[in-house]
């Protein structure tokens, strides 16, 4: 990934078993990487989806297809990469949240049908969630108005708890998501 921007897909190495050995099936852009037209400086990465429980070795077939739905079922998992723009940018006059909210259902289904309208960004799914910052800086917004201020290298642990993600500074922050599908009590 570019160092701040997260403009171009990351990079994707999977391994694999052939005949006994250790092999890489493959190495290159992750294949559902999308930038938004109508976020500019969004950019969301589904990198790896594994069924639950993960079956060893995994099989060479693509786990993560563009358009894949993004909540994981219980024990399925999900590895993201995501940059937020500033929020500067849903700010601008020329934002159009119609537009965002159409590309994000096209983009990351299953997610995007999440975010509350009354509340943007505000969302929960039925996971555990590791986040960790890998560049920048953001804030994690939970229920009234609670806010955590990351930085790169912090992590987050989700609990399938309401939250949204702020970028209150000036340039992109970009997020690593490792989501496991949990069960509601």
């Amino acid at each position: 990934m570019s160092e701040t921007s997260g403009s171009r897909a990351p990079r994707r190495v999977v391994t694999a078993l052939r005949d006994g050995k250790s092999v890489f099936a493959s190495d290159g852009p992750v294949p559902n990487f999308h930038h938004y037209a109508s976020v500019p400086g969004m950019t969301t990465s589904v990198v790896y989806a594994t069924a639950a429980p993960p079956r060893l070795p995994q099989d060479e077939a693509e786990t993560a297809p563009s358009r894949l739905h993004v909540p994981p079922a219980p024990g399925e998992t999900r590895l993201m990469i995501v940059t937020f723009p500033p929020d500067t940018v849903m700010a601008s006059p020329e934002f159009d949240p119609a537009a965002a909210d159409a590309e994000q259902r096209e983009f990351i289904p299953g997610l995007a049908e999440r975010f509350e309208p009354d509340a943007p960004g505000m969302h929960r799914t039925d996971t555990v969630d590791y986040d960790l910052v890998l560049d920048g800086e953001i804030w994690l917004e939970l229920d009234g108005g609670a806010t955590a201020h990351l930085r790169q290298g912090d992590i987050a642990v989700q609990c399938g708890t309401r939250h949204a993600w702020r970028n209150k500074g000036d340039r992109p922050a970009t997020m690593c998501f490792v989501l496991i599908g949990g069960a509601p009590r």
